[in-house]
């Protein structure tokens, strides 16, 4: 099924934006339009073309504006306009999320009244943040199809922007899907006639992206609104199915080739892409998808965006590593014993490399959909000497274990890998 876009025939088609701003607007305001030309889609701010190079997260914004990037997304709207005028300042855009309620969260969209309070919540913050000159366009929703029947949520989603682009006609609306799989992609082009951008979520599947919006009848513009290395999901495992993290050398690559595959290489079709994760978190592990590390440090993956944004070396540019070797390596060990591990890392720049080694228990707070999770505890009294030889203890409890080294250069860049074991 061909999408069919609201049109205004002028020089190219225009599918959402306006020329003539209301005039209670302010006048600082950006207007965003997405125009159709021969079916090929672009975006333009202000007159301008414009093509988004973003980071998902709010921290670190003067590197992404340093690193060639021009735009930041949100999931949610807490705090959204001291987001937006840090954005500003540092000459960024925003994607502004408003977080909708999930069905895998007990949200019941048969409720009226809860579904009206939604709305109402939506209608504030559009009325509240409309005008902000840092507002590129609006996220309405993030994944909220996960784990349930798309045909639940996409009406309502659909009813959304169709309100607020009657609120502000200035700004596309967008809604975010996990993974471009087939039977969402269906439901959209029936449900969400009013969506102006389709945002997809995929990791090892991004490079998948373009031929699955092709092969199943979507015709507009989409955004890579996440993408990032192996998803844990997605991850082979050891016997005790703990998954196995990618270095962060290897992840860096991931970057790249998902990159170019899903938003380089399709012009007229994708608008750029918000890279996961412009910051850190706890998810599955500590370093799994953060292009920092919990202690301000970035990876290779921030060199690797760098490059493809602005076509150019960064100044600085993190250690390369190689994988973990030790005799603990996805293998069952005794309790109280010591063993040793090694790491092959070089640096770019030649700086000076500094080792770091940390056990660490497998995190037992998984959880799905990116929702928060708790770090595990840390156990820096068994690590004995650092270095790229290092010494450690095994715990004496039996259970699941993680093995972690951290490699810094002195100028604010690092690299990681870990690796899972089993105390018997």
């Amino acid at each position: 099924m061909i999408r069919l876009f609201p049109m205004l025939l002028v020089a190219s088609t225009l599918i959402t934006g306006c020329a003539n701003r209301p005039p209670e607007s302010n006048p600082l305001s950006s207007n965003v339009e997405i125009l159709e030309a021969n079916g090929t889609f672009s975006m333009t701010r202000n007159g301008k073309p414009f093509f988004v190079r973003g980071g998902g997260g709010q921290s670190h914004l003067d590197v992404l504006a340093a690193a060639g990037g021009n735009s930041i997304r949100t999931w949610g709207a807490d705090n959204a306009g001291e987001v937006l005028d840090r954005a500003h300042q540092n000459g960024l855009t925003v994607t502004l999320g408003i977080w909708l309620q999930h069905p895998r969260h007990g949200f019941d969209y048969n409720n009226k009244k809860a579904v009206a309070e939604q709305r109402e919540m939506v209608r504030q913050i559009v009325r509240e943040h409309k005008d902000h000159p840092a507002l590129l366009m609006w996220g309405v929703g993030n994944e909220v199809e996960l784990a349930s029947d798309p045909a639940l949520v996409f009406p309502e989603i659909n009813n959304l922007a169709k309100m607020i682009k009657k609120i502000d006609p200035n700004h596309p609306t967008m809604a975010v899907i996990a993974a471009a799989e087939g039977n969402k992609i269906e439901r959209f082009i029936e449900m969400c006639p009013d969506v102006d951008v389709l945002g997809v979520n995929a990791y090892a599947d991004v490079v998948d992206v373009p031929e699955a919006l092709t092969a199943h009848g979507y015709t507009g513009p989409y955004l890579v609104t996440e993408f990032g290395p192996r998803g844990h999901w997605q991850s082979p495992t050891s016997a005790w199915r703990a998954p196995l993290e990618q270095t962060s050398t290897e992840k860096a690559e991931s970057y790249r080739v998902g990159y170019e595959a899903a938003v380089a290489s399709q012009p007229g079709r994708c608008l750029g892409s918000y890279v996961f994760l412009w910051g850190q978190k706890q998810e599955t592990t500590a370093t799994w998808y953060g292009m920092f590390l919990p202690s301000g440090e970035s990876t290779g993956t921030l060199d690797t965006m760098h490059r493809l944004w602005s076509g150019s070396e960064p100044t600085s540019r993190a250690p390369v590593i190689g994988p973990i070797e030790s005799p603990v390596v996805l293998d069952l060990v005794d309790p109280d014993t010591e063993l040793w591990a090694e790491i092959a890392a070089s640096d770019p720049d030649g700086d000076a490399l500094t080792y770091e080694w940390l056990v660490v228990a497998e995190s037992n707070d998984r959880k799905s959909g990116g929702d928060a999770e708790d770090a595990p505890s840390s156990l820096p009294d068994l690590t004995i000497t650092n270095g790229p030889r290092a010494t450690f203890q095994t715990p004496s409890e039996q259970g699941a274990y993680r093995l972690f080294v951290k490699v810094t250069d002195g100028t604010g860049r690092a690299a990681t890998a870990n690796v899972p074991f089993l105390v018997r």
